[in-house]
């Protein structure tokens, strides 16, 4: 290093930044006077460098310019001085300016811009900010001229043991085996320190426990937890709680330390065998238990856990070992006892069992230390219960011919009573099985008897069941299926096996098969069907077919000659019996019928109706159809005929049926009174502006023809109905062709439940000019209308 700064003041005469560096105690240089000041700019200057450069002898240390040191945590009364820039360009009259920029300066650290003294005016922390990089200048004080180029150098802040270790991802948990050796490895923790872990022994560590012992061990250096005490049994203690120490300085005095726990939990290991809470156990249970169920439970407690408790259960030894069977409950691990086969009192009222439970899992380490099973005893007993009949066979079979006569036999069920009492049974027939009563039983005996007849082509299987009930306690009651077989015999001749229709071509040649037929039989005889063929004796010497029976139970039928005609014989029949081999035979006689066919010269059948035969006869197709057409005419004449008849049945008025109006609104007349529906025809009542004559009846016939009256003309304002009555009452009169009749009595009709009374004039006492109708104003707007018409009336007649 002088050397380094020897050449470095050689080789320029720029006047250079001397820096006084304060040196302190704890920095890796000598102890200097803090006036202490490198001169540059001359060679009398260097000289005394290189000599008190020569002065310091410490091995392997050196001035290091660029840097300056500052201790953290400093908390003097007043700002520590960190130390001193100079120039060898000033001569002492207070016109050089020192500048100080870089981190923190301004705020952490001040120069004095006369002296170039640097203080800290901040306590400072290493843990914050280690180092601080700052540049230096002299400047003229009057121009702030640059006197030298710029200088950077560091300020280092130096640190001391101010943070204690901490376990940031405490607290822990462990868990090791138990009964484990000893060093076993545990877990392993970790502790930090802020401080400076290159500088001082300020952030090296040491561990140890302050609880936990002699339980565990940590290593020093490494922290790593361990276990120092053998076969630590989880049964006795599950948990271990154990405080960890972290302390820097070397685990020297005046360290700083800090703590942490650890939770170390003992796992469980299979190192106890199960063992029963008793040696014997006793159960009772009842004869007539279903199967399956549970009549006990037993229990081995394992002070084991979890998959290592598991135990399976057996029955090693006992009378019952096929009788019985034991399972485990999977959830409370207990052993469940449940019957395998029935129980019977009356043969052996109790059982002795030899149950075994043993671990499932097994860990080889702990074998040595005995057998991991147990055993217990157990006693049963069975108690006596009131058991229903019990059938001689679970299932009956019985074979009966369909010609079995009514009342025969079929066969018989046999039950008894198991209990002690034995008593009595009485047999009968579920009839929801049997509901055509087909079969009755003997109550006493249980024989089975036929009741109707037997067909098996009908059914084939008949299955019932047989109720068995105690006599004395009708609750207990069994029950039995019997299949019937129903045998066959031969009662069913033989048929065709469908209505056959041949066609023989007109064309066809001597020996040609023309069809060929089979037969089915509804019997089922044990060697299957066997069918003889043949024709009637009258039709042996057929000279036109013939049969041949064919291997497979099939028939032929072949044509003796050729040259069948159409025109000759259309349709043969040919009886043919069949016969089948049964005891005693049955027969059938079927016909087949053969019909000639026009065909081509292959053999394809082309036509085989019957307009060959017509047309000979002299009748072609349009003659057919001229026929038809004149039966089509005839039933169009009798349509008509049928429809002007019914136009007798017209009602005696023409007149349109959709011409229906309200009276008040067309005639300005009021009715009867509000119930008056049934006073008079409105056809009579006709608007007579719309009228230009009048409407012949129908029901008579007149003598004399009468010239219908010319109308009266419209009134443009309404229709005087007085006149218009009197009108048709005179035209009514005086009609010759009218039945003797009075249509004035219509009229003369009063209604009941009107308000207004009786608005006729027909028989009132005096005349129309004796009567005043202006009370009709006074009725409300219905009336109005009605009293404007009289009113205009009377008007009328006075002028």
């Amino acid at each position: 290093m002088p050397e380094r700064l020897t050449e470095m003041l050689m080789d320029t005469w720029t006047p250079l930044i001397i820096l006084w560096i304060t040196v302190l105690p704890s920095i890796y240089m000598a102890p200097m006077n803090q006036s202490q000041v490198l001169p540059s700019g001359s060679s009398t200057g260097l000289k005394r460098l290189n000599e008190e450069l020569r002065v310091l002898h410490r091995s392997k240390r050196g001035w290091v310019w660029n840097q300056m040191f500052v201790l953290e945590e400093f908390s003097g009364p007043e700002p520590i001085l960190v130390g001193r820039l100079h120039t060898d360009l000033d001569p002492g009259s207070s016109k050089i300016k020192y500048i100080l920029s870089g981190d923190g300066a301004g705020t952490i650290f001040v120069i004095n811009d006369k002296t170039g003294d640097i203080h800290a005016m901040k306590r400072l922390d290493r843990e914050e900010k280690a180092e601080y990089t700052l540049t230096a200048q002299a400047v003229d004080r009057d121009t702030n001229q640059p006197l030298e180029p710029p200088s950077e150098f560091i300020i280092k802040v130096q640190d001391i043991n101010d943070n204690a270790p901490e376990f940031v991802e405490g607290p822990y948990h462990a868990t090791v085996p138990e009964m484990s050796v000893v060093g076993t490895f545990v877990t392993k923790v970790t502790a930090t320190d802020a401080d400076d872990p290159v500088y001082g022994n300020s952030a090296k560590l040491v561990y140890s426990i302050l609880e936990g012992q002699p339980y565990f061990s940590i290593e020093p250096h490494t922290a790593i937890i361990k276990t120092a005490l053998p076969n630590m049994d989880r049964e006795a203690k599950e948990e271990y709680f154990v405080v960890i120490q972290a302390k820097d300085m070397g685990g020297h005095m005046g360290g700083l330390s800090g703590t942490t726990t650890v939770t170390i939990t003992l796992s469980d290991v299979n190192d106890n065998p199960p063992k029963f809470a008793q040696s014997l156990y006793h159960f009772s249970v009842m004869e007539d238990v279903a199967l399956g169920e549970p009549i006990g439970r037993v229990k081995a407690n394992d002070l084991d856990i979890g998959e290592n408790a598991k135990s399976s259960y057996d029955i090693i030894e006992g009378d019952g070992m096929d009788i019985f069977e034991i399972t485990t409950d999977a959830q409370t691990q207990d052993g469940i006892i449940r019957v395998r086969k029935p129980l019977d009192f009356e043969s052996k009222k109790s059982y002795t069992l030899k149950v075994e439970a043993a671990n499932i899992h097994l860990d080889p380490r702990f074998l040595s230390g005995g057998p991991f099973k147990d055993t217990a005893t157990v006693k049963i007993v069975v108690e006596d219960a009131d058991e229903p009949p019990v059938f001689s066979s679970p299932t009956y079979l019985l074979e009966v011919h369909e010609n079995a006569a009514l009342n025969s036999v079929l066969g018989q069920v046999t039950a008894h009573d198991p209990d002690v009492s034995s008593s009595p049974i009485r047999f009968s027939i579920d009839r929801h099985t049997d509901l055509e009563r087909q079969f009755n039983i003997n109550a006493e005996d249980g024989k089975i008897t036929l009741a109707t007849p037997l067909d098996r082509e009908t059914s084939t299987w008949h299955n019932i069941t047989i109720v068995a009930t105690e006599t004395r306690n009708h609750s207990q009651v069994s029950r039995v299926p019997v299949a019937i077989k129903v045998l066959d015999v031969n009662d069913n001749a033989p048929e065709f096996a469908s209505e056959h229709e041949a066609f023989l071509c007109e064309n066809g040649k001597p020996g040609q098969v023309i069809q060929i037929v089979s037969a089915v039989d509804k019997d089922d005889p044990k060697n299957g069907h066997y069918f003889l063929y043949s024709l009637l004796p009258e039709m042996v010497n057929n000279p036109n077919f013939t049969i041949k029976k064919n291997e497979d139970n099939t028939l032929s039928i072949l044509a003796k000659h050729s040259g069948f005609s159409r025109q000759k014989q259309e349709v043969y029949l040919l009886p043919i019996v069949i016969s089948d081999s049964g005891t005693p035979p049955m027969s059938s006689t079927g016909t087949l019928t053969i019909r000639v066919c026009g065909c081509s010269s292959d053999g394809t059948v082309q036509s085989c109706n019957v307009e060959a035969y017509v047309l000979p006869i002299g009748l072609s197709m349009g003659a057919l159809i001229a026929i038809l057409a004149c039966i089509i005419l005839l039933l169009v004449i009798v349509v008509l005929f049928v429809t002007l008849r019914r136009h007798k049945n017209e009602p005696l008025i023409i007149k349109d049926d959709e011409d229906v109006r309200e009276n008040i609104i067309r005639y300005d007349d009021e009715g009867g009174g509000e119930e008056d529906t049934e006073a008079f025809d409105i056809a009579t009542l006709q608007n007579p502006d719309g009228i230009n004559g009048f409407l012949p009846r129908k029901d008579i016939k007149p003598d004399l023809q009468f010239m219908p009256r010319q109308g009266l003309a419209p009134v443009p304002n309404g229709v005087d109905v007085d006149e218009f009555i009197n009108v048709r009452l005179h035209e009514a009169d005086n009609d010759p062709t009218a039945p003797p009749y009075d249509s004035i009595q219509i009229y003369g009709y009063e209604g009941k439940g009107s308000a207004a009374g009786s608005l006729s004039s027909l028989e009132s006492s005096t005349s129309d000019s004796d009567q005043n109708f202006d009370y009709l104003s006074e009725w409300g707007p219905r009336f109005k209308r009605l009293g404007e018409l009289y009113s205009v009336g009377e008007s009328d007649k006075e002028t």
